[in-house]
């Protein structure tokens, strides 16, 4: 059953989806490849509730789980954390988990990431779910880890400069990295912050004739936070690829930069335009990176 629920989109899942996960992610005995499927299926913001929060949790704290497992149910808890703490409690229809879950689950993953004798894939992974909402503490954790001389946690850091404020000179500079996983994240965060200095690298990589399209969707998108005036201009050729996928991204991320510069134009009409370009009416769900 819960290879049914992966291959199936989320909104088609049936109503006892989530027992069906919850289920499988506490029983012991399941299969490891059910267990780490019910772990990364938990996490959708379709299903999560504070029940399957609290597994998940369990999960990860557990020291006789795999590493692989406690990795997967970590990760899974980063949307309900990021939507917590975007949306907070007020509105009964955008609460994910309770406000005394959201708080238990950031002091047990502080907790746990202080915990020196855990794998350090595992530690990069609490840290990079951690940094989904607000926290103190792991602004020098991120400086740390940027500035040490292990790749693996120059990416997480990296990775982690997406979600909060700061870091612009370690963005630019990660920008031109090698490390094209580095670069994307990079990307990621220039363009989450509208980073101005940013701008002739994302120019750059729309230009480029062979780029990876992980990190051409990623400009694409950047272009449309930073300057969206300017997104008909150094996107218009993209819509000529043959490649469908680069089409859609394209006209997607022109429509998107089109409703900004309306929103600007008259604000009170486009009040409650997102950064996904839906209205609160529009949107089921919250898309997050």
């Amino acid at each position: 059953m819960i290879k049914k629920l992966y291959d199936m989109p989320p909104w088609d899942w049936p109503e006892d989806a989530g027992k069906t996960i919850l289920d499988i992610l506490l029983n012991e005995n399941a299969d490891l490849s059910d267990r780490l499927l019910a772990a990364e299926l938990g996490g959708n913001t379709v299903v999560i509730n504070d029940e399957l929060a609290e597994a998940l949790l369990a999960t990860a704290i557990n020291n006789n789980e795999t590493d692989e497992l406690r990795s997967i149910a970590v990760n899974a808890l980063g949307p309900a954390l990021e939507m917590a703490d975007i949306q907070g409690f007020d509105d009964e229809d955008d609460i994910l988990i309770s406000e005394k879950l959201f708080q238990s689950i950031k002091r047990s993953l502080y907790q746990l990431f202080m915990n020196e004798e855990l794998s350090k894939d595992l530690r990069r992974i609490i840290l990079e779910a951690s940094v989904r909402a607000t926290q103190d503490w792991y602004q020098d954790v991120v400086h740390k880890a940027y500035n040490s001389d292990d790749e693996a946690w120059q990416l997480t850091a990296v990775f982690c400069m997406c979600y909060i404020r700061g870091f612009d000179d370690q963005i630019l500079e990660s920008l031109e990295s090698r490390h094209p996983d580095i670069q994307y994240q990079a990307v990621c965060a220039a363009g989450n912050w509208a980073l101005e200095a940013a701008w002739p690298y994302i120019v750059d990589i729309l230009k480029s004739a062979e780029i990876d399209k992980g990190l051409l969707f990623a400009a694409i998108e950047a272009v449309v936070n930073i300057r969206p005036e300017e997104a008909s201009s150094v996107l218009g050729r993209l819509i000529d690829s043959d490649d469908q996928d680069i089409v859609d991204a394209a006209f997607e991320a022109l429509s998107m930069a089109e409703a900004i510069m309306e929103s600007e134009d008259d604000p009170e009409e486009y009040d409650e335009f997102d950064q996904n370009g839906e209205t609160d009416e529009d949107s089921d769900d919250i898309i997050f990176h």
